[in-house]
């Protein structure tokens, strides 16, 4: 049987293209939000309501919680509050599916170095490539922090998927997430109060709501299933696909259209993803 096989009835590949299909139309909604409150702002309303989410319908394994455990959860949570905070501040400057190329780095870099093997490097560089299309630096007019930006959140990422498969592996279900979402709304606090102080409204946190469960509460609820199936390498050459959703969430939703380079950069990127697609599933013992 495929669950015996493989642990759960749905592919964990599956899972991680939902994630990412999330994400970006969240980010793409966001748009508006982010001109009211600012970046930061809407990462701690979002983080914030998406904890409560959490913790309204997953008990918190605190019993379960040991001290070597402490530095992955609030490592975790650190990162994707930052993570947050730095993507959405940089698709406000530069389009949303170059933002997503240049964060994509990350993971295709951790994928490319645990794969061992040395020609999997050919496929960052690749991708690098095809980043440089999509930012089309000889025009002149590329927003430095806006790349800036999006290059803390490409690190931030690699961090985040790590932190996040180690998560999975400690803690049963989704009880992990309903510790390091608290923790990663604390972290976006420190910044994303004195943002939105002043400006928040009824209609601003009911938007922040509903975002809310594009993300945090879908997407890593999906990833950390995923994760746990499937290896560092597979999961982040999978994310080779996520610029291509980002280019077409951005011309459906934000109007925002890729030139022939851009599209070509777009091309290297996802083929650079997907030629490193080797492996898949990680090896768990049946249980």
């Amino acid at each position: 049987m495929r669950q015996a096989v493989h642990g759960t009835v749905v592919p964990p590949w599956s899972l991680a293209v939902l994630a990412m299909l999330s994400v970006q139309l969240c980010s793409a909604l966001s748009m508006h939000e982010m001109t009211e409150v600012g970046p930061a702002g809407v990462a701690w309303l979002r983080l914030s309501i998406g904890s409560i989410i959490f913790l309204v319908l997953v008990r918190p394994p605190l019993r379960a919680l040991r001290g070597r455990d402490l530095p992955i959860v609030f490592g975790l949570g650190a990162t994707i509050g930052l993570q947050t905070i730095l993507f959405l501040a940089a698709i406000q400057r530069i389009p949303l599916g170059t933002s997503v190329a240049v964060e994509f780095l990350g993971p295709m870099t951790v994928a490319a170095l645990l794969s061992h093997r040395m020609r999997a490097l050919i496929w960052p560089a690749l991708a690098l490539l095809g980043v440089v299309l999509l930012t089309e630096p000889w025009r002149g007019n590329v927003s430095v922090a806006g790349l800036s930006f999006a290059a803390l959140a490409a690190v931030g990422w690699a961090v985040y998927i790590l932190l996040t498969q180690q998560l999975g592996d400690r803690f049963g279900g989704l009880g992990g997430l309903s510790l390091t979402i608290p923790i990663a709304a604390m972290t976006a606090a420190i910044i994303g109060i004195p943002q939105a102080a002043g400006h928040l409204t009824i209609g601003v946190v009911a938007t922040s709501a509903g975002l809310a469960v594009l993300l945090p509460v879908l997407p890593y609820s999906f990833e950390l299933l995923a994760l746990r199936r499937m290896t560092h390498h597979a999961f982040g050459t999978l994310m080779a696909l996520e610029p291509g959703f980002a280019v077409c969430i951005g011309l459906l939703i934000l109007h925002q259209q890729p030139s022939a380079f851009k599209l070509v950069g777009l091309l290297l990127v996802i083929t650079a993803g997907t030629a490193a697609q080797l492996g898949g599933l990680r090896q768990v013992a049946d249980t």
